[in-house]
């Protein structure tokens, strides 16, 4: 019995051996995890911020001053430390995020997480996000200062990356047990591309297709126009463009393939956009030129921004950069500033491509067969054997749907035609913006972007104000990139691009400000075809009215228009709904609740009840409305919100208003009863699960880490309001992701928050620690050192040192 009981302990202990030294699906090795000497319990720690390191490589040695946001200022004697010390400190605050987000750029979850990742990682290839990047770096190659400059970035990275031990590593590469890789300049493109892509535009050709074949032009032409029947747009409507002497393409006589697609791809999170503007001198409290910036994407943590400045004899600048890239990407230096709203435009066309044959050698294109080339994607996968997945492309690019890939026809495909896979320099853009002293300065930086499109803010210390949409735009004819376009005609390929110079653009306008917030940047008398599927229509109205009403405007003016919660959606509609809805056929407590949003100002704070009910009875208005588009197996589109609300006000009995499921025929005003009485009812069964619904409560605002699986990790139940369409863009889970203020005073005056904090780290203080002034409305003042003998406000000092 006594050996029975020897055995029987042996096998215990390697049992327990393997199970805490195994991972065990999407369990670490909890051995690993749990050990005191290099699991969790190591990253319990701030990150440090004293002492001297030595990096090998560095010219000279580079002075880092913390402050007490945490917020590194970095002063280097030459730039090529400037940008090995960013590398160094930014991965020392963000390695893991930094990395993650680059193995999503570049579709290689799956070696991550499994077989879980596949689909995603087929997705990203097929997008061409390696293509696009390998382009851009091709570029680069020809720019010599660009190229060293992200070299010197990635050698400090590596240098921090090389200086780590196993329990030294973020809790995130222990949780999912894997080691962090070296460092490269590809890293760097995949993470641009990454941005590209998100900020491309809501792309729904496909879908549009569908709607087109399934309700004919005119069906499609009210519910989807070009331009609402209110524009405010970007660049105001008494522009004159009569200086632009080149012609738009002119609409060939052909036909448009009306295909047939029943799922596409994940898109960019439709809120994603942004708020910029700046006021001129003489509409300035202070004379001085004034720009704030606010872009909206997923709050996410770690932060998608870190915050830091960077000093050498050539620039000094401040701002919010993105881990893994070079330089400021929002932020200003002692003579400008600038900001970058997403400018929406449509930049992604499909097109129907037919093979030969299902060897997919070659593809029909002007009357001829053309030969295609293959790409084999290689995606490891942890766990299992690598996944090939053959690319076809052509010259409009990689055939992204296809027998393989959500689609079932061999001798058929659809190819994306995208501006962001051709290569740019994206980093000399904002190398130059750093650097700039002036108007000019800013033109010259702006000038040979490519993608995404943005509305690019400006203001200096001269006292110039100025906004460019720019991006590489083709000069389509009308309707081009609408629909899916023919793959074999040559008229329906891009005939060429808009000038940069008649790209839409106003510098020092005569009402005193410049201002963007993702709506139609141009009005109809511009001379090139411009679309995207649902230009924002309220948020931007906002702004410009409260800049109307107003002469003069002070930085407070600033922080109230940023956290301002005025809901013009719900100011517009609900009226007119209240107006004309059957209030005898509520019951009595959805006649509580009506009182309630009779009641309502409007404004989206926290403590109303108003915005909630909004919120329901807006959803189920819309579901309703457009139930006609819920169609199993086609790819499908509603209507943008402003043309739903259209409908609704001006079309009350038109058939889209009937619900499809019963037999009676409603009409709009049949639809504002049936769905406030849903909404009612979903907000009792909410209130009955959770207790109040107000505005806080039901909205139930977080900031999320980057892996959702962590909840620990994350930030909830976030006493903020706003919304979607508020100037306080702040979703359940989106929203203003870096608020700038920046008065061109000589040195400018900034103020600035995000939500989330400047450490990488779970275990840190600096890792949330902004999010509850955040949601207050509370900035900081942004400490803008002018030179590294300055004391006041620092907490904290490095050195870096090269390694003798």
């Amino acid at each position: 019995m006594k050996y029975l009981k020897l055995v029987s302990s042996i096998l215990a202990t390697i049992a327990i051996f393997y199970v805490l030294n195994t991972k065990l699906g999407s369990l670490p090795p909890l051995g690993k995890f749990l050990a005191p000497n290099e699991g969790i319990w190591q990253n319990e720690t701030d990150d440090a911020t004293t002492g001297s390191v030595s990096i090998n490589g560095l010219e000279d040695e580079v002075t880092v001053h913390y402050d007490a946001q945490l917020i590194p200022h970095v002063f280097a004697k030459n730039d090529y430390d400037l940008y090995k010390a960013q590398g160094y400190i930014t991965a020392k605050h963000r390695l893991w995020q930094m990395e993650f987000q680059t193995f999503a750029a570049a579709g290689r979850i799956s070696e991550i997480i499994g077989e879980k990742g596949l689909d995603f990682d087929r997705a990203q290839r097929r997008k061409g996000m390696l293509f696009g990047a390998e382009n851009s770096l091709e570029v680069i190659k020809k720019d010599p200062e660009s190229l060293k400059h992200l070299q010197a970035y990635s050698d400090g990275v590596n240098a921090y990356i090389n200086q780590l031990q196993p329990e030294d590593y973020p809790v995130e590469y222990k949780l999912l047990d894997y080691q962090p890789e070296a460092w490269n300049i590809d890293k760097t493109m995949h993470l641009l591309m990454y941005m590209t892509d998100m900020l491309c535009g809501k792309d729904s050709d496909l879908e549009y297709t569908n709607m087109l074949r399934k309700f004919g032009k005119a069906r499609f032409d009210l519910l989807f126009p070009d331009f609402f029947d209110v524009n405010d747009p970007v660049i105001p409507k008494e522009q004159d463009w009569c200086f632009i002497d080149v012609e738009q393409t002119e609409l060939p006589l052909s036909e448009m393939p009306l295909d047939s697609i029943s799922e596409t791809m994940e898109k960019p999170h439709p809120n994603n956009g942004s708020n910029n503007w700046a006021v001129s001198p003489q509409k300035s409290y202070s004379g001085n030129a004034i720009l704030a910036n606010d872009p909206h994407l997923g709050l996410k943590l770690p932060s998608i921004w870190f915050v830091m400045q960077l000093h050498s004899p050539n620039q000094n600048v401040f701002g919010a950069t993105l881990p893994g890239a070079l330089g400021i990407i929002i932020g200003f230096n002692n003579d400008i500033s600038w900001g970058v709203t997403n400018a929406t435009r449509d930049v992604k066309d499909w097109y129907k491509i037919e093979f030969q044959d299902e060897s997919r050698q070659a593809y029909k294109y002007d009357n001829a067969w053309k030969k295609t080339s293959l790409r084999l994607e290689e995606i490891k996968v942890r766990g299992k054997e690598t996944f090939i997945d053959s690319v076809i492309y052509t010259h409009h690019g990689p055939v992204s749907y296809d027998h393989t890939f959500k689609s079932d026809d061999a001798k058929k495909g659809y190819a994306m035609k995208w501006a962001g896979h051709k290569g740019h320099n994206f980093t000399e853009l904002f190398l130059k913006l750093n650097k700039g002293k002036n108007y000019d300065d800013y033109v010259a930086a702006i000038s040979n972007h490519v993608a995404p499109a943005q509305n690019f803010a400006f203001a200096s210390t001269k006292g110039d104000i100025a906004l460019w949409i720019q991006g590489e735009f083709p000069n389509k004819w009308e309707g081009q990139g609408k629909f899916l376009l023919d793959g074999s005609n040559p008229k329906h390929d891009w005939q060429g691009y808009i000038p940069t110079a008649f790209n839409a653009h106003i510098k020092n306008p005569e009402r005193g400000y410049v201002s963007s917030a993702n709506q139609h940047p141009v009005d109809e008398s511009y001379p090139f075809y411009v679309f995207n599927d649902g230009y924002e229509t309220y948020r931007n109205r906002v702004i410009n009215e409260y800049f109307r009403q107003r002469e003069t405007l002070s930085i407070q003016d600033f922080k109230r228009l940023q956290n301002n919660n005025l809901n013009l959606k719900a100011q517009e509609l609900v009226p007119f709904m209240l107006a004309r809805m059957e209030t005898p056929a509520l019951t009595k407590d959805e006649q509580l609740l009506l009182n309630h949003i009779r009641h309502w100002n409007f404004n989206t704070h926290i403590d109303n009840v108003g915005p909630s009910i909004w919120s329901a009875w807006i959803k189920h208005l819309y579901r309703m409305t457009w139930d006609e588009f819920d169609i199993e197996d086609e790819a499908m589109k509603a209507p943008f919100m402003y043309q739903t609300i259209y409908m609704l006000k001006n079309h009350p009995n038109d058939t889209f208003m009937d619900i499809v499921d019963t037999p009676k025929k409603e009409t709009a005003i049949d639809l504002f009863t049936l769905s406030f009485k849903a909404a009612a009812e979903e907000l009792k069964e909410w209130q009955t699960e959770n207790g109040e619904f107000n505005w806080k409560q039901y909205k139930g605002a977080y900031v999320g880490h980057l892996l959702q699986s962590l909840p620990a990790f994350s930030r909830f139940d976030i006493p903020i309001g706003g919304d979607r369409n508020t100037v306080n863009a702040s979703d359940v889970n989106h929203g203003p992701s870096w608020r700038m203020i920046v008065e061109m005073s000589s040195p400018p005056k900034a103020y600035g928050i995000y939500p989330g904090g400047q450490s990488g780290n779970p275990g840190s203080r600096y890792y949330d620690n902004f999010i509850d002034d955040w949601a207050a409305g509370v900035y900081y003042d942004l400490l803008f050192m002018q030179n590294q003998n300055t004391t006041e406000g620092v907490t904290a000092t490095q050195t870096l040192t090269p390694n003798q």
